[in-house]
């Protein structure tokens, strides 16, 4: 089985950043209680350069905050889009983008979920574990408006989930209870400092480039 998966097709080689990144430019990621990242974001319309600018934007700054999704919201921005550079149980790589995301919903016969750890760039330094189902399948399109279908199993499954919950005005603290989310954010103001200094450090290795 080939070791990395992009755009949801296996492919035999590929290197260790998306080469999108290699365009792009870092921008400042949201945090939790900023508007833009609790309400619906509005569905991509326009299909050309301002959307590949922005998936090049996005995958740099997910690669420099060490996270493996992104959706663009996280960066301000309010359209329905995410990107991912994430492995899957079995190790396997899975890199892409998807506009305009839809989860498909998954009978209850083959549902099964799974309590795991899960963080959020825009709650830097939290990890809580969130019950997730272990089988994700999403439906989308590419940056030149063709259509995809990505199929995500485990941590993979996790990953399109909670960044299509971005897309739809969640986070996953929205899915704790009162007590957990108040220790989600105790964590998060214990660690944000140690977490932006890292990123910061990050940019200025690479000069803001990967």
């Amino acid at each position: 089985m080939p070791s990395v998966f992009v755009q949801g097709r296996p492919v035999d080689s590929y290197p260790r950043h998306a080469p999108e990144a290699r365009q792009g430019r870092v921008r400042r990621i949201t945090e939790v209680g900023e508007e833009v990242l609790h309400r619906p974001c509005r569905d991509v319309t326009e299909f050309g350069p301002d959307l590949a600018a922005l998936i090049d934007d996005m995958f740099l700054t997910m690669y420099l905050a060490n996270g493996a999704g992104l959706a663009a919201n996280q960066v301000g921005v309010d359209l329905r889009l995410f990107v991912y550079d994430c492995p899957d149980d079995e190790g396997v790589r899975h890199v892409g983008h998807i506009v305009n995301p839809v989860l498909a919903p998954l009978p209850a016969a083959g549902r099964r979920l799974l309590d795991d750890d899960e963080g959020c760039l825009s709650v830097p330094g939290a990890v809580m574990d969130v019950p997730r189902p272990d089988l994700a399948v999403v439906h989308g399109y590419d940056r030149a408006g063709a259509p995809v279908t990505v199929e995500g199993t485990g941590y993979f499954a996790r990953c399109l989930a909670h960044e299509t919950d971005h897309v739809n005005g969640h986070v996953y603290l929205d899915r704790l209870s009162k007590r957990e989310r108040k220790e989600a954010l105790r964590q998060m103001a214990d660690r944000r400092e140690m977490v932006m200094a890292q990123r910061a450090a990050n940019a200025e290795a690479v000069g803001q480039r990967l």
